[in-house]
C-alpha cells in the first residue's frame, strides 16, 4: 500500500508514460522483460520516499519501494446469454425418385411397373428386373436355390410305450348273402310282439325286444352253436351293482381257462358257481352269478321279466353284448362283471368305457347285466 498517495499523483505523468511506452513498445518490451510478472502484468516499482517510479526488469522491488502491476489479466466473466437461433436455410432440390420392388402372385405385366423396378412372384419364388425402358421386364431368375445333399440318417429312437387299446367300433350292417349262401337258422317271424313296426321289423334279430324284454345281442344265423340261437341282455332295470364272490382264496376250475370265457359258456359257469362246494360260492346270495339267477323273482324292485333262465354271461358273450348293443340298453360306461374267473382272487370283466376286457379283484362291486339263451 501506498503512504503518501498525494506524492503518488505527482508523479503521475511518469506512470502514464511508462505505460504508455509499454503499450507502444508492445513486443519489444516483452524482450526486454517488462511483462516480468506470473499473470502477465508488467511490475513497476515507486520508491516511498523519492516517489520515483522505476522498472526493476525483475520479478520483485528493492527494498524501500513499493510493487505496482499494471495490465494484470483479471479473472474470467460469466458466460454471456445465448445468442437466438439462426434462420432456417433453404429446400434443397429434391432427389430422384427411387426404383419400387413388386410382388405378386403370377409373372409381371408388361404395363406393370415402371423403368428399373423389381417384381416378386411369391408363388413360383422368381425375381424379375430391373425393367427396361424398351424391352420391360427381363426373363426371371428363380430364387430357390438347390437341393442339398441329403444328411446321415439319424441313429433310431427308443420304442415308445404301448398305447392302450381302443375300443370296438359298432357293428357293420349286415352284408348281403352270397350267390350259394343259406341261413343255418330261421329269426322268428315275432321276437316279442311288442317293437312297432312291419312283419319284417317284427322278426327277431339284434337290436330287437326279446322274449324276456330285454334286447337280442347275438343271432347264430350259421348254427355256430349247439342249445341256443338267441342270446339276449336282460332290461336296463334289472341291471345291478355286485361283487363276484365274497370269498377271494378259491378258484372255481370249471369257470377257469380259455373254455370258460367262450361263447356259450355263461349258463355252464352260472351252474357250476351255484352247485360249487368251495366255500365262496355256496350260501353267497351277494354274488353276481346268484343275482343273475333270480330275476324271475321280481329282484330287483322295477325290474319285470316273464322268463327264469337268467345267468351271468361268459367273457365272450359279455363283450358281443358290448359289441352289438352300441347306443342301445341304457349301459353306463363302467365295468361289467363276467361269469369267467382267473384265479383265486380275480375275475374277468368287460369295459364298456373302452371296450377292452381286464380282471378285477372279486370283491369289487362292478355292474352286473344278466343273459339268456333261446
Amino acid at each position: 500500500m501506498l503512504t503518501n498517495p498525494s506524492s503518488l499523483s505527482r508523479n503521475k505523468s511518469s506512470v502514464f508514460l511508462l505505460v504508455l511506452a509499454l503499450i507502444v513498445g508492445g513486443v519489444g518490451a516483452q524482450a526486454t522483460g517488462l511483462l516480468n510478472t506470473k499473470s502477465g502484468g508488467y511490475l513497476v516499482c515507486v520508491n516511498s520516499k523519492t516517489k520515483i517510479v522505476t522498472h526493476p526488469g525483475a520479478s520483485s522491488c528493492p527494498k524501500g519501494s513499493k510493487k505496482l502491476v499494471l495490465g494484470a489479466q483479471g479473472a474470467a466473466g460469466t458466460n454471456g446469454l445465448t445468442g437466438a437461433a439462426g434462420l432456417s436455410g433453404k429446400d434443397g432440390i429434391d432427389g430422384e425418385d427411387g426404383k419400387t420392388l413388386w410382388n405378386g402372385v403370377k409373372d409381371p405385366e408388361s404395363t406393370w411397373g415402371a423403368p428399373g423396378d423389381m417384381f416378386i412372384n411369391s408363388v413360383t419364388k422368381t425375381l424379375f428386373g430391373p425393367k427396361d425402358l424398351t424391352t420391360g421386364w427381363p426373363a426371371g431368375v428363380s430364387m430357390v436355390g438347390p437341393a442339398g445333399a441329403a444328411g446321415p440318417a439319424g441313429a433310431t429312437g427308443a420304442q415308445g410305450p404301448a398305447g392302450a387299446s381302443g375300443g370296438s367300433g359298432p357293428a357293420g350292417a349286415a352284408g348281403a348273402n352270397g350267390t350259394n349262401a343259406t341261413i343255418a337258422i330261421t329269426e322268428l317271424s315275432v321276437c316279442d310282439g311288442t317293437d312297432a313296426g312291419t312283419v319284417a321289423d317284427e322278426k327277431c334279430k339284434i337290436g330287437m325286444t326279446g322274449p324276456g324284454g330285454g334286447l337280442i345281442f347275438f343271432v347264430d344265423y350259421y348254427d355256430q352253436y349247439v342249445g341256443f340261437n338267441y342270446l339276449e341282455a336282460a332290461p336296463k332295470l334289472c341291471e345291478a351293482q355286485k361283487a363276484w364272490s365274497s370269498d377271494t382264496s378259491h378258484s372255481l376250475l370249471a369257470v377257469n381257462g380259455w373254455a370258460g370265457r367262450a361263447v356259450g359258456a355263461g349258463q355252464a359257469n352260472t351252474t357250476a358257481m351255484l352247485a360249487s362246494g368251495a366255500t365262496d360260492y355256496v350260501g353267497d346270495t351277494s354274488g353276481a352269478a346268484y343275482y343273475a339267477s333270480i330275476l324271475a323273482s321280481g329282484v330287483p324292485v322295477g325290474c319285470v321279466t316273464s322268463k327264469d333262465d337268467w345267468f351271468l354271461g361268459s367273457l365272450g358273450e359279455m363283450k358281443l353284448m358290448y359289441d352289438n348293443l352300441q347306443g342301445l340298453g341304457g349301459f353306463v360306461d363302467n365295468v361289467y362283471w363276467s361269469s369267467s374267473v382267473l384265479y383265486g382272487a380275480n375275475a374277468w370283466t368287460q369295459y364298456f368305457s373302452v371296450g377292452n376286457q381286464d380282471t378285477n379283484g372279486k370283491t369289487n362291486p362292478n355292474y352286473v347285466r344278466p343273459v339268456r339263451a333261446f
